[in-house]
């Protein structure tokens, strides 16, 4: 457990950061707070601010907009995290990619392990890398056990795009950002995305760009 005289300093930063309202400051590659991981909660927030600057994330997250924000990413070095995913794809994107609508979720202490071997590629994007995406191979089903905001335990099975979703989202935590998983090769700006490559799929992209699906 953290020392009162640890969680002061960040309290006060977390109090501090949410004073002006409204959506928070997303940080950019190039911050180190997105390369240095996370601590793991265990009370450094009283319950009232922790309920507060989790709202904050979910206002961020929608304002974005995204389906998955963690603490890091708006300075916070404390293993937190929300995903949100109405899913507003068209139903031949949704199949190809197993994307399904998921429920506003906090995630506290995150942990995933993959249940199978099975890996799927596709183009992902980030928050804290505006601008760009790649595409990345995940696992295409994983085990994530965490705890929500009230400390409740939570161990479930996620698969297709929210396991990719799970998987991005805790990876931040670690100090991770999907480029370092990316294939390179297919890195494109949002707007060579849109006129090129938005097909269910990156096939045609992997053909083009040269560079191999899993």
């Amino acid at each position: 457990m953290a020392s009162p005289s640890d969680r002061a300093p960040l309290a006060e930063q977390v109090e501090e950061l949410l004073a002006p309202g409204g959506p928070l400051t997303i940080v950019t590659a190039g911050d180190p707070v997105l390369r240095r991981g996370t601590d793991p909660y265990d009370g450094q927030l009283a319950p009232a601010l922790l309920a507060r600057f989790i709202e904050a994330l979910r206002i961020t997250m929608h304002a974005a907009p995204g389906v998955g924000l963690a603490a890091p990413q708006v300075g916070v070095p404390l293993r937190i995290a929300v995903i949100e995913d109405p899913a507003p794809v068209p139903e031949e994107v949704a199949s190809a990619r197993g994307r399904v609508p998921q429920p506003f979720r906090v995630l506290v202490n995150p942990a995933y392990a993959p249940t199978a071997p099975t890996r799927a590629a596709f183009f992902e994007g980030c928050l804290s890398v505006p601008g760009w995406q790649a595409v990345v191979a995940r696992h295409a089903e994983v085990r994530l056990r965490a705890e929500d905001e009230h400390g409740r335990a939570l161990d479930e099975l996620f698969t297709g795009w929210p396991a990719r979703i799970v998987q991005h989202e805790t990876d931040h935590l670690d100090g991770l950002l999907y480029l370092d998983r990316a294939e390179l090769r297919s890195l494109s700006s949002n707007e060579e995305m849109a006129r090129r490559w938005s097909q269910p799929t990156p096939t045609t992209a992997a053909e083009e760009l040269a560079f191999k699906m899993p």
